[in-house]
């Protein structure tokens, strides 16, 4: 298995800076070193993950069950750290048009409480039970209480009761042990899997949240988890130079307090678009904060946006390359793709574009690639870049706990609580008062 690549050569930054930056974290290593040995008691609970050999085993004993029920689709309930880690994953491991592939089970995301969306998955299920097959509803929230999620699982689940009287095997609920959502599917009889409690949902891929539906999907979960375990490896190396979770944190701290509060992960090629999603989740739970550590009010927070190239070269390029100097780039490139396509060399076709007969797809990405990169180097522009081997589970397993623990040291530097996300509660509190009716 090849390691990750992480170059930070056009970052612009000297090394000497860089090395005073990165000596803040040697209190920070530490911790996270420690929180090895206290597994799910700290918060940084999360790099214990892609070591669980006891929740792997419950989550592959309940895959195997399911499988067995031989079901045509998966309907993943969930929103935010409930479900786009696992759509992360899927979408980069089995591609965007996955469902379009035939495959033996098909995913669907409830992921929003948009009246059409949901009737459109009413439309697709419906004929599906009608004739017989089955389906499995993985209901997640960490909380237990998410009014998003609870809404639309209560919408299919009493639909799937209509088809099925021992509807009960088709539901697999996810969430923090004992919660309301917890205790209720043990009372209906649902199986449960557990989100470790100290572990918040954008930093749950690597727990039941993610592991139980990729599985299920087809997705090589070991493989999965031992990118993730070789990348934390790497990453709580106490040399801090050698250790790419610092480097990039201390980076992207770097250029934020020189005024680019804007970070932009730009991904290379169509199945990585919602890697960035995920990672716009990340940085700005993480990062955005009111109140710093010493409950000072602070107003922290780098910005995260997400393009693809070559797609939004085509609509953002101008202002990247002739825009105000408030952005730090982060390109995620491919080495090997899982396919060789070749444009045909035909010479009618070489009036229209001459510089593409002949040559392979993959060729003119690292092309358009190789182009955009000189650009921001010649307009000063900085930028890092991480190099994944291909799309294979080890190596998204790699990128994803990178950037998770990137956030990490990133929340130290800026000291705040990269754990929390206290003013989320701000917009669901006014939400359930207005349904109330108060």
């Amino acid at each position: 298995m090849n390691p990750l690549v992480f170059l930070y050569n056009n970052s612009l930054i000297s090394s000497e800076e860089l090395a005073n930056t990165a000596e803040k974290l040697n209190e920070e290593i530490k911790c996270m070193n420690k929180a090895v040995i206290l597994q799910y008691e700290d918060d940084r609970a999360s790099i214990n993950l892609p070591d669980d050999k006891q929740a792997l085993k419950k989550v592959k004993t309940l895959i195997d069950e399911k499988k067995k029920l031989k079901p045509r689709y998966l309907i993943v309930i969930g929103i935010g750290g409930s479900n786009l880690g696992t759509m992360a994953v899927q979408e980069s491991v089995l591609g965007k048009l996955y469902n379009q592939l035939n495959p033996d089970i098909k995913v669907l995301y409830a992921d929003t409480v948009d009246s059409d969306l949901i009737n459109d998955i009413i439309k697709i299920i419906k004929p599906v039970l009608e004739k017989g097959e089955n389906i499995i509803i993985n209901g997640v929230s960490k909380s237990g209480g998410t009014t998003e999620t609870i809404a639309n699982f209560e919408i299919l689940v009493e639909m799937l009761k209509k088809y099925k009287k021992d509807y009960e095997k088709y539901i697999v609920v996810t969430s923090d042990k004992n919660s309301k959502y917890w205790n209720y599917a043990l009372e209906k009889g649902f199986d449960v899997l557990e989100i470790p409690k100290r572990v918040g949902g954008r930093f749950s891929v690597f727990s039941p949240v993610g592991l139980f539906p990729l599985g299920l999907l087809g997705v090589n979960i070991d493989q999965l988890l031992k990118g993730a375990y070789e990348m934390k490896s790497r990453c709580l190396d106490t040399n801090l130079l050698k250790n790419p979770a610092i480097i990039s944190a201390s980076l992207i701290c770097l250029y934020y307090k020189k005024g680019k509060n804007i970070h932009d992960l730009f991904l290379v090629g169509n199945d990585l678009e919602s890697v960035g999603k995920w990672y716009r989740q990340l940085m700005g739970e993480s990062i955005g904060k009111e109140f710093n550590k010493d409950k000072k009010r602070v107003f922290e927070g780098i910005t995260p946006t997400v393009s693809l190239v070559s797609v939004d070269l085509h609509s953002m390029a101008q202002i990247y390359l002739g825009g105000p100097y408030d952005k730090f780039t982060t390109f995620v490139n491919v080495k090997q793709n899982n396919s060789d396509v070749v444009v045909p060399d035909i010479d009618e076709y070489s009036k229209l574009v001459d510089v593409i007969q002949g040559k392979k797809l993959k060729e003119v990405m690292d092309a358009v690639l190789i182009g955009v990169q000189t650009a921001f180097k010649k307009g000063k522009r900085p930028f890092m870049e991480i190099i994944l081997p291909d799309k294979s589970e080890y190596s998204v397993g790699q990128l994803l706990q990178f950037k998770m623990m990137e956030m990490m040291y990133l929340g130290s530097l800026l000291n705040v609580n990269p754990f929390d996300q206290p003013n989320v509660e701000d917009y669901k509190i006014e939400t359930r008062k207005i349904l109330e009716g108060k």
